[in-house]
Protein backbone atom coordinates (compact mmCIF):
# COMPACT_ATOMS: atom_id res chain seq x y z
CA UNK A 1 0.00 0.00 0.00
CA UNK A 2 1.44 3.78 -1.07
CA UNK A 3 0.33 6.36 0.44
CA UNK A 4 0.29 9.35 -1.50
CA UNK A 5 -1.59 13.28 -1.78
CA UNK A 6 -4.19 13.83 -4.16
CA UNK A 7 -6.87 16.62 -4.68
CA UNK A 8 -9.53 16.88 -1.93
CA UNK A 9 -12.39 15.42 -4.13
CA UNK A 10 -10.59 12.33 -4.46
CA UNK A 11 -9.95 12.05 -0.90
CA UNK A 12 -12.52 9.77 -0.33
CA UNK A 13 -12.69 5.50 0.14
CA UNK A 14 -13.08 3.60 -2.99
CA UNK A 15 -12.24 6.53 -5.61
CA UNK A 16 -10.47 5.36 -8.53
CA UNK A 17 -8.27 7.68 -10.53
CA UNK A 18 -5.30 6.79 -13.44
CA UNK A 19 -2.20 9.00 -12.20
CA UNK A 20 -1.06 10.59 -15.38
CA UNK A 21 2.43 11.83 -14.29
CA UNK A 22 3.82 15.07 -12.81
CA UNK A 23 3.39 18.63 -14.08
CA UNK A 24 5.76 21.49 -14.62
CA UNK A 25 5.02 23.09 -11.30
CA UNK A 26 5.75 19.42 -9.03
CA UNK A 27 9.63 19.55 -9.66
CA UNK A 28 9.98 22.47 -7.12
CA UNK A 29 7.68 21.28 -4.73
CA UNK A 30 8.21 20.35 -1.39
CA UNK A 31 5.64 17.50 -1.39
CA UNK A 32 7.39 15.76 -4.33
CA UNK A 33 8.30 12.99 -2.98
CA UNK A 34 4.92 11.83 -1.97
CA UNK A 35 2.82 12.81 -4.79
CA UNK A 36 5.01 11.47 -7.67
CA UNK A 37 6.10 7.81 -6.03
CA UNK A 38 2.95 6.73 -8.03
CA UNK A 39 3.84 4.85 -11.04
CA UNK A 40 2.74 6.78 -14.33
CA UNK A 41 -0.29 5.35 -16.35
CA UNK A 42 -1.58 3.27 -13.63
CA UNK A 43 -4.92 3.07 -11.80
CA UNK A 44 -4.90 3.63 -8.19
CA UNK A 45 -8.02 3.04 -5.13
CA UNK A 46 -8.37 4.76 -2.43
CA UNK A 47 -7.85 2.86 0.82
CA UNK A 48 -7.47 5.15 3.49
CA UNK A 49 -7.21 8.60 4.49
CA UNK A 50 -4.70 10.07 6.50
CA UNK A 51 -6.48 13.51 6.63
CA UNK A 52 -3.32 16.00 6.78
CA UNK A 53 -4.14 18.39 4.35
CA UNK A 54 -1.37 20.82 2.46
CA UNK A 55 -1.03 23.51 -0.08
CA UNK A 56 -0.77 22.75 -3.81
CA UNK A 57 -0.36 25.15 -7.15
CA UNK A 58 -1.74 22.94 -9.82
CA UNK A 59 -5.40 21.57 -8.28
CA UNK A 60 -8.07 23.47 -8.58
CA UNK A 61 -9.26 23.99 -4.72
CA UNK A 62 -5.53 24.57 -4.39
CA UNK A 63 -5.32 21.88 -1.33
CA UNK A 64 -4.21 18.27 -1.72
CA UNK A 65 -4.87 15.64 1.27
CA UNK A 66 -2.41 12.34 2.46
CA UNK A 67 -4.02 8.65 1.99
CA UNK A 68 -3.19 5.04 1.29
CA UNK A 69 -4.32 4.09 -2.49
CA UNK A 70 -3.89 0.63 -3.86
CA UNK A 71 -3.01 -0.25 -7.39
CA UNK A 72 -6.03 -1.86 -9.39
CA UNK A 73 -5.97 -3.41 -12.89
CA UNK A 74 -6.81 -1.13 -15.28
CA UNK A 75 -10.15 -1.11 -17.59
CA UNK A 76 -10.65 -1.76 -20.90
CA UNK A 77 -13.08 -1.75 -24.10
CA UNK A 78 -12.56 -4.81 -26.31
CA UNK A 79 -14.54 -7.29 -28.34
CA UNK A 80 -16.72 -9.86 -26.07
CA UNK A 81 -15.27 -12.53 -28.13
CA UNK A 82 -11.56 -11.51 -26.96
CA UNK A 83 -13.14 -11.04 -23.45
CA UNK A 84 -12.41 -14.47 -21.74
CA UNK A 85 -11.00 -14.35 -17.75
CA UNK A 86 -7.52 -15.17 -17.50
CA UNK A 87 -6.61 -15.03 -20.95
CA UNK A 88 -4.22 -13.10 -22.79
CA UNK A 89 -4.77 -11.57 -25.88
CA UNK A 90 -3.69 -9.27 -28.95
CA UNK A 91 -4.95 -6.07 -27.72
CA UNK A 92 -5.35 -3.21 -30.44
CA UNK A 93 -7.36 -0.15 -29.84
CA UNK A 94 -10.92 0.41 -30.99
CA UNK A 95 -10.66 3.03 -33.55
CA UNK A 96 -12.81 5.58 -32.92
CA UNK A 97 -12.28 9.63 -32.21
CA UNK A 98 -15.27 10.51 -29.99
CA UNK A 99 -13.60 11.67 -27.58
CA UNK A 100 -17.11 12.79 -25.43
CA UNK A 101 -17.77 9.06 -25.10
CA UNK A 102 -17.88 7.92 -21.63
CA UNK A 103 -15.99 4.80 -22.57
CA UNK A 104 -13.03 6.93 -24.52
CA UNK A 105 -10.28 6.45 -22.17
CA UNK A 106 -11.17 2.76 -22.03
CA UNK A 107 -11.29 2.53 -25.67
CA UNK A 108 -7.17 4.37 -25.82
CA UNK A 109 -5.81 3.15 -23.06
CA UNK A 110 -2.89 5.64 -21.48
CA UNK A 111 -0.43 2.90 -20.98
CA UNK A 112 -1.16 1.15 -24.52
CA UNK A 113 -0.36 1.97 -27.98
CA UNK A 114 -0.35 -0.37 -30.80
CA UNK A 115 -1.12 -4.11 -30.35
CA UNK A 116 -0.01 -5.37 -27.19
CA UNK A 117 -0.73 -8.44 -25.26
CA UNK A 118 -2.72 -8.04 -22.10
CA UNK A 119 -4.27 -10.37 -19.64
CA UNK A 120 -7.75 -10.28 -18.76
CA UNK A 121 -8.74 -10.27 -15.04
CA UNK A 122 -12.32 -9.79 -15.08
CA UNK A 123 -14.93 -9.06 -17.58
CA UNK A 124 -16.79 -6.28 -16.15
CA UNK A 125 -19.92 -5.24 -18.76
CA UNK A 126 -21.11 -5.32 -22.01
CA UNK A 127 -21.17 -1.60 -23.38
CA UNK A 128 -23.50 -0.07 -26.01
CA UNK A 129 -20.83 2.31 -28.22
CA UNK A 130 -22.75 5.32 -29.09
CA UNK A 131 -21.59 4.73 -32.66
CA UNK A 132 -21.96 1.16 -32.95
CA UNK A 133 -18.01 0.84 -33.61
CA UNK A 134 -17.10 -2.11 -34.92
CA UNK A 135 -19.38 -5.24 -36.26
CA UNK A 136 -19.00 -6.70 -32.83
CA UNK A 137 -20.60 -6.62 -29.04
CA UNK A 138 -18.34 -4.43 -27.09
CA UNK A 139 -17.24 -5.19 -22.98
CA UNK A 140 -15.92 -3.44 -20.31
CA UNK A 141 -13.31 -5.70 -18.45
CA UNK A 142 -9.96 -5.29 -16.24
CA UNK A 143 -6.36 -6.15 -17.16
Amino acid sequence: MDVTLVPLEFAKEGVEFQYLGPSQECRECKLKNVCLRLEEGKWYRVVGIRGNEHECKIHNNGKVIAVEVEEIPAKIVLPRKMAIEGSTVQYSPVKCRNKGCIYYEYCHPYRLRGETKIKIEKVLEEIDCPLNIGEFSLVLARW
